[in-house]
């Protein structure tokens, strides 16, 4: 028996793990500390009614042998299917049906995405950037280039001519900077995939926070991108799935290498290694597109940019500088007085009982920022922000 040696090379514990460690260390150490947790991008909201409600009727159905469902198709039921297909046409993008594929969320088909392609491929990542993307290729052996997202570049690297990669992770709105491409950067990159011969795997888990005019929601929005970019998307921030699970991929049949379509290599792929997304869950999904699941989706996002806009008040009284908030949940701050990210982390959890994601933990370009998440309680965000003011004022 041999092991995989590359699992070696990834870190020995994931980023939101040591925070976990760290607060509880410091809870066990200060019992009487009120914490408020502004760090890992979960939601609080509740499900919407119209969702619970299509949950309740198909489990109902589970307990009835006339309707109960054994066995479903591994890329989805078609009612899901069809209702986002519906939702990318509202939107003026034409999807066919089997290029849509569900499953349990983003965060899996992006790892699971890479079975299609060979190790020898080389990936080009954003820095900083969602670690996922990084640890799933180190874990299979790929060799991983990045591309420096800064203050300088608005934290949207772009093409140039010296990126060379195959395959080009890109997060729109970023996690976790916030910063989100406009349709006009999206088709510089589209060319020079075309150019290159190379795929994009398009993170669009947060494309409903998209709100400023110009800014792009789907690759799809740009003219020959379903030639080589797939998209990723979840039903984790726009619905609040993250404990529900569900997600969906769009592999475009126009993306052909060497001969082989991606989109039968990656049916191919689910049908031998994923059993499908429970029905009970898909019919759930199914109710996010109805009328009044997006109103009340509609209000919960408006929950959340409101926390963002509370963070961001208090980031401007203090003089700080930050980006995201406004396109995105999360809030990218310059730590103070010169701080690393880690240092800003402890000084704050001490000062202000408040808990952060240090940049760095996103990569080296992260060091010297803290992402802040809006997907708190609106009361505990209002209390954190104050907070988070008068802590900083003792710096100055």
């Amino acid at each position: 028996m041999h092991l995989n040696k590359h699992f070696s090379e990834v870190a020995e514990s994931y980023l939101f793990s040591d925070i976990a460690h760290k607060v509880a260390a410091y809870q066990a150490a200060h019992p009487e500390a009120d914490v408020i947790r502004l760090g890992i991008g979960d939601v609080t909201l509740p499900l919407a009614k119209p969702v619970i409600a299509a949950l309740h009727k198909a489990v109902d159905e589970m307990g009835d042998k006339a309707t109960f469902r054994g066995y479903g198709p591994e890329q989805g039921y078609d009612f899901l299917r069809q209702a986002i297909q519906n939702y990318y046409a509202g939107r003026g993008i034409d999807l066919k049906l089997e290029e849509i594929f569900v499953s349990d969320g983003a965060k899996s088909d992006l790892g699971n995405l890479l079975d299609l392609f060979d190790v020898n491929n080389t990936v080009l990542v954003p820095d900083p950037v969602y670690p996922v993307y990084v640890d799933d290729n180190v874990m299979a052996g790929r060799t991983v280039k990045y591309m420096a997202a800064t203050a300088e570049n608005d934290f949207l690297p772009m093409p140039d001519e010296n990126t060379d990669a195959d395959i080009v992770y890109l997060c729109s709105p970023n996690n976790p900077t916030g910063a989100a491409y406009t349709t006009a950067q999206l088709a510089q990159w589209v060319q020079w995939a075309k150019a290159h011969n190379a795929v994009i795997l398009y993170d669009a888990a947060y494309e409903c926070f998209v709100t400023e005019p110009g800014r792009a929601r789907s690759i799809y929005e740009v003219e020959g991108a379903k030639d080589v970019a797939v998209e990723v998307c979840s039903f984790s921030k726009i619905a609040g799935f993250t404990g529900t699970r569900c997600g969906y991929t769009i592999v475009p049949t126009n993306i052909v290498s060497d001969g082989m379509s991606l989109n039968k290599m990656w049916l191919r792929r689910q049908t031998t290694k994923f059993n499908g997304v429970p029905y009970i869950v898909q019919r759930g999904a199914e109710a996010v597109f109805t009328e009044e699941g997006m109103k009340e989706i509609q209000h919960n996002l408006d929950y959340y940019r409101n926390n963002a806009a509370v963070i961001a008040a208090a980031l401007d009284e203090a003089g700080v500088w930050y980006c995201g908030g406004k396109n995105s949940p999360y809030v990218w701050m310059r730590c103070p007085a010169g701080m690393k990210s880690w240092d800003f982390f402890d000084w704050l959890l001490e000062n202000a009982h408040v808990v952060g994601t240090p940049g760095s933990g996103f990569g080296p370009c992260g060091e010297g920022y803290f992402r802040l998440t809006a997907f708190g309680d609106a009361g505990k965000t209002k209390e954190a922000a104050e907070r988070l003011k008068k802590a900083l004022a003792t710096l100055k």
